[in-house]
C-alpha cells in the first residue's frame, strides 16, 4: 500500500504544486483546503486515483479528525501567509497559523510524520554579515515569523516531526503569488518596466518552488534520519542583496529601470544571508538557480496577459 499523505492547504501556492510532486514519487495524496481564494489550481489533478480531495478548514476539529485517521504523512500548509495579510486580520493569523498548529498536534499519533513548512524570516534582521544557521536564536520581527516560530516548537516538541525553514520561494505554479520578492520583482520588470528599492543592500535566501516540492518528498523517504529537527531550505548560490536580485533580472529584461531610493524605508526588515548545510548533510540540495526561475517567470507572466482592471 502507498503511503498516504495529508496536506492541508493544498490549493495554494506551495500545495499545487508540492501534490504533482508527492504524486510522481508515488504517494497516495488527500488534498484538504477551505477555497476561499476560488482556486481551481488542483483540476488538473483530479483525474489521477492517487488523488483526493476535501473541502474543508484545517481549524475544523471534526475534519481534521476524520482526515488524518489514516494517514501516513501530515503536511500542514494551512497559513495565513506574509507580513502584510496576518497584520491585516492578526486573530484570523493566529487561528490559522498557531492554533490550527496546536489542534493538529493533538489529535495525530506519535507514529504519523509531520513535515512542516515555516519560514527563516525567523532569524529577524540581523546584521546581513554572519550565516544563520539552525542553531541561531530565532527573533522574528513580524507577527506572520512570530506564529510560524511558535508553531514549528509545537511541531518539535513531540516524536516524529520535520521543520522546515523556507528561504524566500519563486516560479511559477498554478496559483500563482505575486508577492514574493523575485516574483514581484520579475513582474514589475515587464509590467511596469520599473521599480523603486529601499534598503537595497538588504540580503536574504530565496529557492524555487519545485526545489521545495523535492524537498518535501526526500524528507517522507528519509524520515528515520532526519526527525526531530529544523532544516534551513534554499538555494545556496542565492543569498542575495535587494539590488543584486534586481541587476540579474536586468540581464533578461534589459529597459527594467531600478530606482534605488536613498530616503525611505522597506517594511520588511528582514537582512540575513542562510546557511544550508544541514540539509545538505541529510542528503538534499536545491539545484534551480534564479536564472532559470527568472526565464520561467517570463514565459509565465506572458501568459498571464492584459489586466481586466487596465485600459492598456
Amino acid at each position: 500500500m502507498a503511503i498516504h499523505v495529508v496536506v492541508t492547504g493544498a490549493a495554494g501556492y506551495l500545495g499545487s504544486v508540492l501534490c504533482e510532486h508527492l504524486i510522481a514519487a508515488g504517494f497516495r495524496v488527500t488534498a484538504a483546503d477551505n477555497l476561499i481564494y476560488r482556486q481551481r489550481s488542483l483540476f488538473h489533478l483530479c483525474a489521477n486515483p492517487s488523488f483526493n480531495f476535501v473541502l474543508g478548514d484545517a481549524r475544523d476539529e471534526k475534519l481534521v479528525r476524520g482526515l488524518i485517521k489514516d494517514a501516513d504523512v501530515l503536511i500542514p500548509l494551512a497559513a495565513i501567509v506574509g507580513a502584510p495579510a496576518c497584520d491585516r486580520d492578526p486573530s484570523l493569523a493566529q487561528s490559522v497559523n498557531l492554533e490550527a498548529i496546536r489542534l493538529l498536534a493533538r489529535l495525530r499519533s506519535k507514529d504519523q510524520l509531520v513535515v512542516y513548512p515555516t519560514t527563516n524570516s525567523g532569524y529577524g534582521t540581523k546584521s546581513g554579515d554572519v550565516f544563520c544557521t539552525e542553531d541561531t536564536p530565532l527573533e522574528p520581527i513580524s507577527l506572520y515569523g512570530q506564529t510560524k516560530t511558535q508553531a514549528e516548537a509545537e511541531i518539535l516538541e513531540k516524536p516524529n516531526g520535520i521543520t522546515l525553514r523556507l528561504a524566500t520561494v519563486f516560479g511559477m505554479s498554478p496559483r500563482m503569488r505575486l508577492d514574493l520578492l523575485v516574483n514581484h520583482f520579475v513582474h514589475a520588470a515587464v509590467t511596469d518596466r520599473y521599480i523603486v528599492i529601499f534598503e537595497k543592500d538588504f540580503k536574504r535566501n530565496y529557492i524555487h518552488i519545485r526545489d521545495v516540492a523535492d524537498c518535501f518528498v526526500h524528507c517522507v523517504e528519509n524520515s528515520k534520519n532526519m526527525a526531530g529537527r529544523p532544516y534551513n531550505v534554499g538555494l545556496d548560490a542565492a543569498n542575495l542583496s535587494k539590488e543584486a536580485l534586481a541587476l540579474k533580472i536586468k540581464e533578461y529584461v534589459p529597459d527594467f529601470y531600478i530606482h534605488f531610493a536613498q530616503v525611505g524605508t522597506d517594511p520588511d526588515k528582514r537582512n540575513y544571508i542562510v546557511s544550508n548545510q544541514r540539509l545538505r548533510e541529510a542528503g538534499f540540495e536545491a539545484k534551480r538557480s534564479l536564472e532559470i526561475g527568472i526565464q520561467e517567470l517570463l514565459k509565465g507572466y506572458r501568459m498571464m496577459g492584459r489586466s481586466e482592471f487596465e485600459n492598456v
